[in-house]
């Protein structure tokens, strides 16, 4: 199984536009083979250290490797991200194995 934490940070005052449409891309994503986990969190009110108002978190995993490239070269994330590549600020993927 692969895992995958994708912190992404909008555009200040610009997450839950982002948030909106990653949700309406949720669908696509839990159809695809291998897709065992596709969900985004956000900060505990009050937490601390805390991402931030702007940023969101997208907890993933995959069955295999050859899941998550399917996934990173499907259609709908090539629209999803166009959608909202001029709302985003910063972008880090990392892709982790069970330790």
């Amino acid at each position: 199984m692969i895992h995958v934490l994708a912190i992404l940070t909008a555009l200040p005052g610009k997450r839950a536009e982002v948030l909106e449409a990653f949700q309406a891309n949720v669908p696509a994503v839990h159809a695809e083979d291998g897709c065992i986990e596709y969900t985004a969190v956000v900060d505990v009110e009050g937490a601390d250290p805390a991402f931030g108002a702007d940023t969101f978190v997208v907890v993933e995993k995959w069955a295999s490797m050859d899941a998550l490239k399917a996934h990173a070269a499907s259609a709908h994330m090539a629209a999803y991200g166009e959608k909202v590549k001029h709302l985003m600020a910063d972008r880090a993927v990392h892709v982790l194995n069970p330790a």
